[in-house]
């Protein structure tokens, strides 16, 4: 494989502004992931039998349990399906489509090795993905706090999703008292 950038051995520390920027990126990511399985919880459990045995609701809870352990995309996936599922959602797709854009972010900046640029400003993501596609642009503060304000927005329209239900979004386990 060609080599992407400086031998592996090299370490570059990022700028503490920098560094402090792709930490509130991952954060939202964070926070994103978990907005999306308290979506998935609240729409699940909105369409459920108001008469289910206890082994059924135990079955119900096993399965929500999962959703702690699923990856970005799985999580994308089984709320797109759940959106299906419940009547009276509007821009599935497009909320869909978004929420893929940001997966794609968030790969790339929670596995990217990070290299400096000849603009003190910028920073290049050394990164292959899956696909063997390797990112190109250079990052700078700016593009992140775009994409931190992106993933945020997006949250914002998938707790809209979760409101929508009646259920505001425990998880399984809180007290809702």
């Amino acid at each position: 494989m060609a080599r992407i950038g400086a031998p592996p051995e090299s370490h570059h520390p990022l700028p503490a502004d920098f560094a402090a920027g792709l930490g509130q990126c991952v954060a939202s990511f964070g926070w994103l992931e978990e907005i999306i399985k308290r979506t998935i919880f609240a729409l699940d459990k909105a369409r459920l039998a108001d008469d289910l045995t206890h082994k059924q609701l135990q079955s119900w809870m096993v399965r929500m349990g999962h959703l702690a352990d699923d990856s970005m995309g799985t999580l994308i996936d089984q709320l797109d399906a759940a959106m299906r599922r419940h009547p009276g959602l509007h821009d599935r797709d497009r909320i869909t489509d978004r929420l893929n854009r940001i997966k794609h972010q968030r790969n790339l900046l929670c596995h990217a090795s990070w290299r400096p640029t000849e603009d003190p400003g910028r920073w290049h993501p050394a990164f292959v993905s899956t696909k063997g596609e390797v990112y190109q642009p250079d990052l700078s503060l700016e593009d992140l706090t775009r994409i931190r304000e992106e993933t945020m927005r997006i949250g914002a329209e998938v707790l809209r999703v979760m409101r929508a239900t009646g259920i505001l979004g425990y998880w399984a386990g809180d007290d809702e008292s």
